[in-house]
């Protein structure tokens, strides 16, 4: 109940006594001068007081409205703050995203320099190797020492007059000295075995299991070929052997040959994979999720891809998201 009602009330009250005191005090009959005094102060009492509860209910208005005022005014300032906590949430994890994207992508190009260097230290030891088996193919046959003084008329030092040096030691039909002839002691040298049927079958022997038969081919392949994208591919089957033996130190060499020298080989997404889960499996675990998150980032759409983001959320680890 409102309180001007309540003050209301209790004034009707008092005024009600008050006249019914008064009629008590003198007879019915009588009218008199006070009763009629009294009866216009009662209605004035009436009238104060209808005007007091008429203040009294505008200002209860005001002050409804102030207050539901004062709450929208709150309600908004907290979705203002709500919204604005969202949109710094949305700017953060995009700066997040961006600083992570930028950090793969800086990583991606040393691995690029890393990959430019090894292949341009091949080169020069290719050219270093063709430079030395063409002076040794250039030099001249050493001299064959001459007979002594002393010998068969004609000669000089063991030298037939008229005839070339070394000329008298040649057998008959055999041009002594010629330009080219191979020496008889010289040894044949090395064939290189055909390079697929090679490749091919040791991947037959790997996945036969005959990892040692395998081996001596996947080497062939690096040693006869190094330059060829199939050395490669000879490279990371030598990691595959590595990693089912449980040597991870030399599988994660082997995979970084791959990755570094022929990062266009399709079997480098899956060298890799192989090298993070070889990293992991040595406790290194920052490494091993650096290098999964790399996989992601270079192939997201293979196969190889697919598997390290279930690796790394098995292990709880979040996945930037990159854009495609």
């Amino acid at each position: 109940m409102p309180i001007s009602s309540v003050i209301r009330n209790r004034l009707l009250a008092a005024a009600m006594l008050c006249l019914l005191l008064g009629s008590a005090a003198k007879p019915a009959h009588a009218v008199s001068k006070e009763m009629v005094e009294l009866q216009t102060q009662v209605q004035q009492l009436l009238d104060m007081v209808q005007r007091l509860q008429s203040t009294m209910d505008s200002r209860f208005g005001v002050m409804q409205h102030l207050a539901e005022q004062t709450a929208d005014a709150a309600n908004q300032v907290s979705a203002t703050v709500t919204a604005m906590q969202q949109k710094l949430n949305a700017q953060n994890d995009a700066v997040n995203g961006k600083v992570d994207t930028v950090s793969g992508q800086v990583q991606s190009l040393n691995d690029s320099v890393d990959e430019l260097k090894a292949r341009v230290a091949k080169l020069d030891k290719t050219l270093q190797d063709m430079q030395a088996q063409l002076q040794n193919m250039q030099a001249p046959p050493q001299p064959q020492p001459g007979v002594q003084s002393g010998g068969a008329p004609g000669t000089v030092s063991g030298t037939v007059l008229g005839q070339p040096s070394g000329a008298a030691d040649q057998p008959p039909g055999v041009p002594g000295g010629a330009p080219g002839a191979p020496m008889a002691n010289a040894p044949a040298a090395q064939q290189a075995p055909p390079l697929q049927e090679t490749l091919q079958a040791g991947v037959r022997d790997f996945d036969a299991g005959r990892y040692d038969v395998a081996s001596g081919e996947f080497q062939d392949v690096v040693h006869y070929y190094p330059l060829d994208d199939s050395a490669g591919t000879a490279q990371f089957y030598l990691g595959e052997i590595a990693y089912q033996k449980q040597d991870y130190a030399t599988a994660i060499k082997d995979y970084n040959f791959v990755l570094e020298g022929f990062s266009g080989n399709a079997k480098a997404p899956a060298a890799q994979l192989h090298k993070g889960l070889g990293l992991l499996a040595e406790d290194k675990r920052d490494e091993g999720i650096h290098e999964l998150r790399a996989l992601i980032q270079r192939h997201p759409q293979t196969p190889e891809a697919a598997r390290a983001r279930s690796k790394l959320n098995g292990m709880g680890v979040r996945i930037v998201a990159t854009k495609q």
